[in-house]
């Protein structure tokens, strides 16, 4: 069952349930699913990869927001923002604890033979590719500089 046919199953029960935090949550992923199937080129398919992507940018969209909502005072917006990361994230890989992440983030660095703050590229793209999914991008920027410094 791909993401697509999961998302549909998921939006038939919190219809039933009548969950209007679960359903948002659901018909924005929908949403995303759609405008990539139908972008050009695409075929009206989208790869398991393509789908990891656009649910970790749904994701990042939400959090920017909260961090904006908490700061402007708005609890009101803020929790439909957390809710709706709940529900995206129900849907992403388990995530790297922070201990995983780092040594995961270690290994790369002796993999590419990385040895300072100038070969922050090349780690990150390696990072990047393998740890997809598994970690927020933002999180494993700063594990990379936190080594490669020291």
């Amino acid at each position: 069952m791909n993401l697509e046919e999961k998302i549909m199953a998921e939006i038939k029960e919190a219809m039933k349930a009548k969950n209007e935090a679960l359903l948002r949550g659901l018909r924005a992923i929908k949403a995303e699913i759609i405008k990539a199937k139908t972008e050009p080129g695409a075929n009206g398919q989208i790869s398991g990869e393509a789908e990891l992507k656009l649910l970790q940018k749904l994701v990042k969209q939400r959090k920017d927001s909260l961090e904006i909502y908490q700061k402007q005072n708005r609890p009101d917006l803020a929790v439909k923002e957390e809710e709706e990361i709940a529900v995206i994230e129900k849907f992403l890989p388990q995530q790297l604890s922070s201990e995983a992440l780092k040594a995961a983030v270690q290994q790369i660095i002796a993999a590419t033979g990385a040895s300072s703050a100038a070969d922050l590229g090349k780690v990150m793209g390696v990072a990047s590719k393998q740890l997809a999914g598994q970690a927020d991008g933002k999180a494993i920027a700063a594990c990379v500089k936190e080594f490669l410094q020291s």
